[in-house]
């Protein structure tokens, strides 16, 4: 299989099926549907800080494209001090359930503004998720398909609270399950443009790299598990204890399986 094939496939894994299991989660009862989510989102951080320090990182310092050190810690910290701007402009944002503050506060949920706000931002930070996986396929195949794993693993519990506030905001279920996965397909969008202008640049795919592992790490410190910190019981902690490493240990194994 080509590899701009694995990228596509890929690519729409992290996106539409995203937006499906999301969308087909939603039928569950309201009670089963708050207590599945931070069990995901416990998944998702474990999945996400394996996938950067595991993969991304370890690949961006060895083999054919070697970084200088220096270079590597100023791209993970500018690219971790770009997505705290783009969040601040409510671009890069992630919400898991129907009220976040993620949301600037003057937004009525009730208007369908507020669900175009959502849509808008989603496809921007797939369309970066794109990119990201485009990159990693075109430096191993195998760092691909674990990077998509990590991105779908996150996307789902995202999708869930997108598709809340699209009800929220006035949307039909049919029509928030089409804007989203039109939002989604910017995934497709992003990474055929990247696999076409990065192919003429390797020597700047270990960076990309590295951004990709500081958007993992953003988002797993700064946006999922704050939401953890909300439950206070020691069981939930154990939960969230176990779900983490439960993600850290499925990139891990198929990482080394792949390999």
């Amino acid at each position: 299989m080509s590899l701009l094939l694995w990228i596509i496939i890929f690519s729409l894994l992290g996106g539409i099926i995203s937006v499906i299991a999301a969308s087909t989660f939603l039928l569950l009862p309201n009670k089963t549907r708050t207590q599945l989510i931070p069990h995901l989102v416990s998944f998702a951080i474990g999945a996400l800080l394996g996938a950067a320090f595991l993969a991304l990182i370890p690949h961006s310092l060895s083999g054919t494209y070697k970084i200088d050190v220096h270079h590597f810690g100023m791209t993970i910290l500018l690219g971790l001090l770009a997505f705290f701007v783009m969040e601040k402009l409510v671009i890069w944002r992630h919400c898991h359930h129907d009220h976040c503050d993620a949301h600037p506060e003057h937004l009525d949920h009730s208007d369908k503004a507020a669900g175009t706000l959502i849509l808008i931002g989603d496809g921007i930070h797939n369309f970066i998720d794109g990119v990201l996986i485009a990159a990693a396929f075109m430096t191993d195949i195998h760092l691909g398909i674990v990077t998509s794993v990590a991105v779908a693993a996150h996307e789902i519990p995202q999708e869930v609270g997108d598709f809340a506030i699209l009800l929220n905001s006035g949307f039909s279920r049919a029509k928030a399950l089409l804007f989203n996965v039109l939002a989604s397909l910017t995934t497709v969008v992003g990474a055929l443009l990247a696999y076409f202008s990065l192919s003429n640049l390797e020597a700047y795919l270990p960076y990309v790299l590295v951004v990709a592992a500081a958007s993992f790490i953003y988002i797993a410190v700064a946006d999922l598990i704050p939401g953890l910190h909300k439950r206070t019981q020691l069981s939930a902690g154990l939960q969230q204890m176990l779900l983490i490493g439960a993600g850290v240990t499925t990139i891990y194994f198929a990482h080394s399986q792949l390999h």
